[in-house]
């Protein structure tokens, strides 16, 4: 197992500033957060990542290859979240490249299809995985995908909900064909992560607290207008 830092130390690597550096485009945010989608082949990791960064759904189902990641900023009580979010392949012949990524991940989707009972089987080694290789603070949903092939299910609600009290994770049912609760399990695990961060004294309460109705947004706050004076 790798030595686990304390969250302070991943907070860190959360809050520190990269402009210009690395990859993804615009380097201009307050935080970023890595996350991983992890799950047995074909449960379709690959299309909830692109439902959700682009809102885009295709049916052709091509392996993921290794490893890949996309880039998505979020907004969060005027704070700009850049969410680096990798999309990793099932095959037990990739585990060895998908799992030196763990380290240094701050959230995990956790992903089975409802309608592949050893896909709902293997969540346990996915999970046990997860403490294996990552930091011990990091935060995990679990989301049983293809909701929307209700004819063809295999894996019951409760079944799945129960398997997340059981290893503590929080639980969703998501379609990513159907876009269902596929905006809600990203914006839970990064609510997860803030609230973890909030646990640290020097962390900026800006992201972790304020209104509790805060939400995730997807769009810039307004520029405050400057105060008229005629």
């Amino acid at each position: 197992m790798f030595p686990n830092p304390s969250w302070g130390l991943l907070q860190m690597a959360a809050t520190q500033d990269v402009k210009g550096k690395g990859e993804g485009g615009d380097q201009n945010f307050d935080y970023m957060f890595k996350l991983l989608i992890i799950g047995n082949s074909s449960v379709g990791k690959t299309s909830f990542l692109f439902r959700y960064a682009d809102d885009a759904f295709t049916s052709a189902f091509v392996s993921t290859v290794g490893i890949d990641f996309k880039v998505k900023t979020v907004y969060k009580n005027d704070k700009r979240i850049k969410l680096q979010i990798w999309d990793t392949a099932g095959q037990e012949r990739y585990r060895t490249i998908t799992t030196a990524y763990y380290r240094g991940a701050m959230g995990f989707i956790l992903m089975y299809d409802i309608t592949n009972e050893e896909s709902f089987g293997a969540v346990q080694d996915w999970s046990t995985q997860i403490k294996t290789y990552s930091w011990d603070n990091a935060q995990v949903v679990l989301a049983g995908n293809k909701c929307d092939m209700e004819e063809e299910r295999v894996v019951s609600v409760d079944s799945g909900r129960l398997l997340a009290e059981q290893l503590g994770f929080e639980f969703f049912e998501t379609s990513a064909k159907d876009n269902i609760n596929v905006k809600q399990t990203f914006e839970r695990l990064v609510d997860l992560i803030c609230d973890k961060m909030s646990e640290s004294l020097d962390t900026d309460p800006a992201v972790t607290t304020g209104a509790p109705t805060a939400k995730l947004t997807d769009s810039a706050p307004p520029l405050q207008q400057p105060a008229c004076n005629c």
